[in-house]
């Protein structure tokens, strides 16, 4: 049984029977990875994972009583960008590509802190046998950034309060510019605005900047796809 199981599903026996049945579902939730193609699931469905998303917890209202569950896990989605698998394909308009992803709401995406696009590969690049850097070098680096922010405030980066980010996050004046102008350029939700300076400071701790430099915003801003999108198809 996945998260979707437990917050959509009401005909799940473990919903559906007593509600101290519930305690056998943490094991589920808790640091759980979830992938699968996004447009196979209902609107409401998707967006019944927004308060976990946001807070880590899970609450499951029955008449006995509530319970609240930790939920504090990675998701891993995956989207075709337009019915036909390609929004530049001119299988479909504008108007169809727009209409096939409102199957996911605003709110949801929001919560969503890396959105990448996965362009088709060219034939040198599937016929490329150039060695990519290894995994455990990768978890290296993530590692000693972790560590870098557990020392700096105490906490993981994705964890900071609005507050804690004045503090912590401060946006020099040329890099604060900029992602103001592409903040209203990609119509981007005060959410998806801080969470966008949640990435950059942790690519910034990737890459050993003190500050936040402006390379380290325009990356985090790479990695919100779905704006940028439904920016050009609303243009």
């Amino acid at each position: 049984m996945s998260i979707i199981d437990v917050l959509a599903n009401n005909e799940s026996p473990i919903i559906k029977n007593d509600v101290r049945n519930l305690f056998s579902i943490s094991a589920y939730i808790l640091h759980y990875q979830i992938i699968w193609q996004l447009s196979e699931y209902e609107r409401k469905v998707l967006d019944s994972l927004r308060e976990p998303m946001e807070t880590g917890m899970v609450n499951i209202s029955r008449a006995a009583q509530q319970v609240d569950f930790p939920a504090r896990f990675q998701l891993i989605a995956a989207l075709n960008p337009s019915p036909t698998g390609c929004h530049n394909d001119k299988r479909s308009t504008p108007e169809q590509v727009l209409r096939y992803l409102s199957k996911v709401s605003g709110p949801f995406i929001d919560r969503i802190d890396l959105q990448i696009e996965l362009p088709r590969l060219s034939t040198a690049e599937l016929q490329s046998k150039a060695e990519a850097e290894s995994s455990a070098c990768i978890r290296g680096r993530v590692e000693q950034a972790r560590l870098v922010a557990l020392n700096r405030q105490g906490k993981d980066n994705a964890q900071l309060s609005s507050k804690e980010l004045d503090r912590h996050c401060e946006l020099l004046d040329g890099v604060a510019e900029y992602l103001a102008k592409a903040t209203e350029k990609l119509h981007l939700s005060p959410r998806s605005y801080h969470r966008v300076v949640k990435v950059a400071r942790t690519i910034a701790d990737l890459n050993r900047h003190q500050d936040i430099k402006l390379t380290d915003l325009k990356e985090a801003l790479s990695y919100r796809a779905f704006e940028r999108l439904l920016s050009q198809l609303t243009r």
